[in-house]
């Protein structure tokens, strides 16, 4: 298809539906994972919140990554890996795939579009592609970019170029983003020279809006929509 070379899809709250989290329960979900034993469980959770905090807002204001390691780091708290599996369990009901997302990319590809994804995470690469791999949809994803691995986070134009990459993608304005946040997503791409396209099915808090908020290319109200926008841009 003459015109789009790729759609590159943020995560969560586009590629699976936005959930209200209680965040005190993840930290204490994470707090399952500490071994100072010297620590009581509500001292943990409450570091572990804390430095939740901290570690998103780093990535809001500087764009800068971190992993699941360095927010224990950050809480000044040791933890063994093999301990996460209360975290995991609890963010597993959150990351079903829409379902409209398998026939979305199937047509995408049938058409010659690149399909990639582009995560502000801290989690591991395998944490998605297993949701990806469990939900059938894995196999269509031709390049997948998750900030844990890289130095910055979205809206910088590295983490836009870094998922261009990954899909061999050269050329930002021949390619499109898809997202739920007008400010990681919608100007943080245009910004990168992509065209952007917003979901907007998430109630984004407060604490979680950045400096500004992009004006879409392109408003779609169900994922299955963007096929007919690329199209219409090709």
């Amino acid at each position: 298809m003459a015109g789009i070379d790729a759609v590159i899809f943020d995560w969560g709250g586009t590629l699976t539906r936005w959930h209200d989290v209680d965040f005190h329960a993840e930290s204490l979900a994470l707090a399952q994972a500490v071994i100072d034993v010297d620590h009581p469980v509500e001292v943990s959770q409450a570091r572990l919140h804390e430095a939740n905090r901290i570690i998103w807002g780093r990535s809001r204001d500087h764009q800068q990554s971190a992993t699941i390691a360095d927010l224990f780091t950050e809480a000044g708290l040791a933890h063994d890996p093999d301990l996460l599996a209360a975290y995991y369990e609890f963010w597993e009901p959150h990351t079903e795939t829409d379902s409209e997302v398998g026939p979305l990319f199937e047509a995408l590809r049938a058409d010659g579009v690149k399909v990639g994804v582009l995560s502000n995470t801290i989690w591991p690469r395998a944490w998605h592609e297993g949701f990806f791999e469990r939900d059938g949809v894995l196999h269509l994803v031709d390049g997948d970019v998750y900030t844990s691995e890289i130095a910055c986070t979205k809206p910088s134009p590295e983490a836009f170029r870094a998922a261009l990459a990954a899909v061999g993608a050269t050329d930002p304005a021949r390619c499109v983003y898809v997202g739920d946040r007008l400010f990681d997503d919608v100007w943080g791409a245009q910004n990168a020279g992509l065209r952007a396209i917003h979901v907007p099915h998430s109630t984004i808090p407060t604490d979680q809006l950045g400096h500004t908020e992009g004006e879409p290319d392109a408003v779609v109200h169900r994922l299955g929509e963007v096929l007919d926008v690329v199209r219409r841009w090709s």
